[in-house]
């Protein structure tokens, strides 16, 4: 299994440093979200502005060296194809062929409110994104294809630069989004769940890369979620405790939600214990997402998930 991790927030030198640290740890990416407001699904109240993530992950493309870079995710509903396309064929440049896009149906009804942004309901959002998704496989194949949906339309030409499309979709949906990524993507983010249901997920997506015409074995699957552990239950404990604080929340509410996805958490036996059987599920990849924590909580974390 691969580890990699995503950062958000903060002063863009706050994220280069985070992103040099996995480089430095020799991770396999690098990722930062796509929010308007900080705090996105750990503090719903927050008012306090991001950064623009595709402005931050051009900067990252000239100040890193080798580590690949990922928006986990951008809301389908921020930026029309057009602008996602070109931005994406120029961080690619800028950072020689190091980037991933991450695209997504957006769910943060509160933030497009505070910014004045459309958000319709789930089905059009769904909609917009698989066109967003065709609109992109279109610009980018080889020749370039027309493409013309009721949201998207894209006529065939070189829009030059036109690299190699690396794309992802996540999120936590059971059907829609695996099956989305099977047929477009190259690494399907699906959000910790049972060893059961994140099989069935996976195998959903492997299914629509087939029935698609493309290599279900080519398609990464990966997971993402914030490592609540201690080498003991009591430092676990602990761990929870400040973290629920953090956001604002009751510890015995923060556990349930955590033991309804399965997301990793307890022990590090533990929670080795959570990803050995999300990888038996078929997960290649896991994105520690750094949240309050420091860099020394991340190389930890890193030591006891590799014993």
């Amino acid at each position: 299994m691969r580890f990699a991790l995503q950062a958000g927030g903060g002063t863009y030198a706050e994220i280069l440093d985070w992103a040099r640290l996995a480089e430095a740890h020799g991770l396999s990416g690098f990722a930062i979200p796509d929010h308007y407001v900080r705090g996105g699904a750990y503090n719903l109240d927050s008012e306090e502005s991001a950064l623009d993530a595709l402005a931050v992950m051009s900067g990252l493309a000239r100040d890193t060296e080798s580590i690949e870079l990922f928006l986990l995710v951008s809301p389908v509903t921020w930026r029309h194809p057009a602008v996602l396309a070109k931005t994406y064929a120029t961080i690619d440049d800028m950072s020689g062929g190091r980037f991933t896009l991450g695209v997504g149906t957006g769910w943060l009804e509160r933030e497009h409110r505070l910014f004045g942004l459309p958000f319709p309901e789930t089905g059009t959002r769904f909609a917009m994104l698989e066109e967003a998704l065709q609109y992109l496989r279109a610009a980018f194949s080889d020749p370039p294809q027309s493409f013309h949906g009721e949201h998207y339309a894209f006529e065939a030409f070189d829009m030059n630069p036109r690299p190699d499309l690396k794309i992802l979709v996540g999120g936590t949906g059971a059907v829609r989004t695996p099956t989305l990524a099977g047929r477009y993507c190259n690494e399907l983010n699906a959000y910790p769940a049972s060893e059961e249901d994140y099989a069935a997920k996976v195998q959903i997506a492997r299914d629509a890369a087939a029935d698609a015409g493309r290599d279900p074995d080519a398609l990464l699957i990966s997971s993402s979620g914030v490592l609540i552990a201690g080498d003991t239950d009591e430092e676990y404990r602990e761990r929870l405790e400040r973290f629920a604080e953090s956001i604002g929340s009751p510890m015995e509410e923060v556990e349930e939600g955590l033991r309804l996805r399965n997301s990793p958490r307890g022990t590090w036996t533990e929670v080795r214990e959570i990803l050995a059987g999300m990888e038996r599920a078929g997960m290649d990849r896991f994105w520690i997402q750094a949240w309050g924590d420091k860099p020394a909580d991340i190389g930890r974390a890193l030591d006891r998930l590799r014993q």
